[in-house]
Parts: C-alpha cells; structure tokens; sequence
C-alpha cells in the first residue's frame, strides 16, 4: 500500500508543482512580499470556500474544489518557503531555485507523511474529504493563534509542523478526489 501511496502522492505533487512553476514563470517569485499571516489568510480563504461549496454544492464562479486543495498545498509550501527565506533573502528568486526549494520541502513533508503513516495506518483513507477540510481549517486556526501570540507556543509544534499538515491533508483530499 505505501507504495501506491508514493506514487499518488507524487503524481498530486506533480500536478500541483506544475501550477506552481507556470506561474513562477509567469509573475516571478510576487509571493516572496506576502508576511506568514498573510499567506495563513489565504490557505484560510481556499479551505473556507472548500467548505462552502461542500455544504452548498453550488459554485457561482465556476472554480472548483480541486483548484482549492492544490492552491492549499503551492500556499503551504509557499509558507514553508518563506519560513526558510527570511527578510534577507532577495524577493525575486529564479525559477530554478525556485523549484529546488519547493521540491526540498515537498521531500520533507512527505517523509512526515510516511512517518505518520507508519504510525496511523493511513487512516486518511477511510476518513471523509470534508474531514480533511475541517483539519485543515483547525490547523489554520492554530496558525492564526501562534501568530497572534508572536511565534511564542507552551505545547505545540509551531508553525511549520501545521503548514506541513495541511499539506498532506490537502494531498490526501486531492489523492482522493483521483487527481493526476
């Protein structure tokens, strides 16, 4: 099983990556001025719409649920990226090192995913796409609020661990909803 797992994780990825690169090419590296609560609102946008649209079944601009999981999953490693870049870091970046980074953090949070996996049996399968919703939302939640607390955290496991998270859940969803 986790080798079909690979290989459909890989094949979101690469849909998702491919998205990601057009517009690397198209408007540069743009995303590089967005703060991390910034980038945390528009996972939030994306994963609230996804749920409107779970519960309404209607969509009135005509975007769907599959572009909404992989905008989660390129604003995720995105806020992974940005963690990484700091201020110092030039806001446009080429595309080849681009890609090298999104694959770096692509790499680390799948074998996150594996870890987990081992440990929970890919439960993700037998969970509901609109389960995978919810969690993201919760994680974004928890976002927001270390934020909101200026990165200080008594329990948790910060930013990053949530980004990663709603990461795989995103790809678990778009696994499930058979996208290649």
């Amino acid at each position: 099983m986790l080798s079909n797992t690979a290989a459909e994780y890989d094949a979101v990825i690469n849909v998702c990556k491919g998205l990601f690169m057009k517009k690397t090419r198209d408007y540069g590296t743009a995303w590089r001025i967005l703060r991390p609560s910034s980038i945390t609102d528009q996972i939030f946008i994306k994963a609230q719409r996804i749920r409107t649209l779970e519960e309404k079944k209607v969509s009135k601009v005509g975007d769907d649920i599959l572009g909404e999981y992989i905008g989660i999953v390129n604003y995720c490693v995105i806020a992974l990226m940005q963690l990484e870049c700091g201020n110092e870091t030039p806001t446009e970046l080429v595309p080849e090192h681009v890609e090298r980074m999104f694959d770096a953090k692509v790499l680390d949070t799948k074998n996150l995913m594996f870890a987990k996996n081992h440990d929970y049996g890919e439960a993700w399968r037998d969970m509901r796409i609109s389960s995978l919703t919810d969690l993201i939302l919760m994680k974004i939640l928890r976002v927001k609020q270390i934020e909101d607390n200026k990165g200080q955290t008594v329990a948790s496991e910060g930013v990053a661990a949530n980004y990663q998270d709603m990461l795989n859940y995103a790809v678990f969803a778009l696994i499930k909803l058979d996208v290649k």
